[in-house]
């Protein structure tokens, strides 16, 4: 009897549990399968992608399209450009220089600049000076995109007009190493010579680096660059080309320490003679080096404690050459680059 009441009860215990596993194979059916969870759901693995999607997604922000080229210009706003535009006007010869070097050509151009003369677009028209191009000009060459350099205020008073006569405008800056990168980028991908982006900017990217990677880290040399004209003397910090230079070169700018809110700081005498620098370099401007050479002996050269200066008394004031120093150098940075390191660690590059 006893035994008929066991194997009764393991009996019912046994069907209890084929019921509970029935139970539980059928509440698993509503359940996504493993790693399809509602934070990644299988209908946004298998959705497909937008109709307007991109093409390509490039380094600086730059959106490589089918027709199109997408980027934020100078002004921070987002721009579409149509690829291959046919007839383009640019207003730097710097930006020119780039353009000319990422296979494009132009109808209309600035007026050459001693150093800077692009013999491909010699042959277009000129629409006046950087610094004061003519509207009239620009627009009876009936341009399809003009390239402008941000930092002139007569290009960008141009820009409503551009755009009421639906020209495309670029507007960029070009100031340091990271600019010039960007700018190929996205005049490579408008022109779609990739093959001159990839060969172009890689390698100078790689010479750069190669030269800042040797810069001695302990020297701790300290620097000014100051920046004259015939009419005024100022320095130039670390958000400038030939600052950005020698900061990469691991010296000390004594003007990054001057709260002025710019990139062109106020001369101070007393505050170099305070520093005692290891270098003074030069940028000059103009072409009367008679009164640009008055300008700083006015304001630095002829202060009888000027000679006292450790960069003075060493040799290591050094006036920069125009064409990589004033001028962008643009592919010719690794040049600058070295330039400068040569000048600042000569037992290192020199060698």
């Amino acid at each position: 009897m006893k035994k008929s009441i066991f194997l009764k009860i393991m009996l019912t215990i046994a069907m209890m549990a084929v019921l509970l596993a029935g139970c539980s194979k059928d509440s698993n059916k509503n359940e996504p399968p493993a790693g399809n969870t509602p934070e990644n759901p299988s209908e946004e693995i298998s959705k497909p992608e937008d109709d307007n999607r991109k093409d390509e997604s490039s380094d600086y922000g730059i959106v490589i399209n089918e027709e199109n080229v997408v980027f934020t210009d100078a002004s921070g706003k987002e721009v579409t450009i149509t690829k291959n535009p046919q007839r383009v006007v640019v207003l730097q010869n710097s930006l020119l220089e780039i353009w000319d070097q990422a296979g494009g050509t132009v109808v209309g151009r600035v007026e050459e600049s001693e150093d800077k003369i692009v013999e491909n677009a010699m042959s277009a028209e000129v629409v006046g000076s950087m610094g004061a191009p003519s509207l009239e000009k620009i627009l009876s060459l009936q341009p399809d995109l003009v390239i402008i350099a941000g930092s002139y205020t007569a290009q960008r008073e141009m820009v409503p007009s551009f755009e009421q006569n639906n020209i495309q405008v670029i507007n960029l800056d070009n100031d340091l190493l990271e600019d010039y990168y960007k700018t190929v980028r996205l005049f490579t991908s408008i022109t779609g010579r990739e093959d001159l982006y990839e060969n172009h900017v890689n390698n100078i990217q790689k010479k750069v680096d190669e030269i800042v990677s040797k810069a001695p880290e302990d020297k701790n040399y300290k620097a000014v660059i100051i920046f004259a004209t015939a009419k005024n003397t100022t320095v130039r910090d670390s958000n400038t080309m030939v600052g950005e230079m020698i900061k990469d070169l691991n010296v000390i700018n004594i003007s990054d320490s001057v709260d002025a809110g710019a990139d062109t700081k106020t001369f101070s005498i007393e505050k170099i003679l305070q520093e005692d620098p290891d270098f003074i370099f030069v940028q000059t401007m103009g072409s009367d080096l008679d009164k640009i050479t008055e300008r700083l002996k006015s304001d630095a050269l002829d202060n009888p404690a000027w000679a006292s200066l450790t960069a003075v008394k060493e040799n290591r004031y050094i006036v920069l050459p125009k064409d990589l120093y004033l001028y962008k150098p643009n592919d010719r940075y690794p040049e600058a680059y070295e330039g400068l390191a040569i000048m600042i660690y000569p037992e290192v590059y020199s060698e």
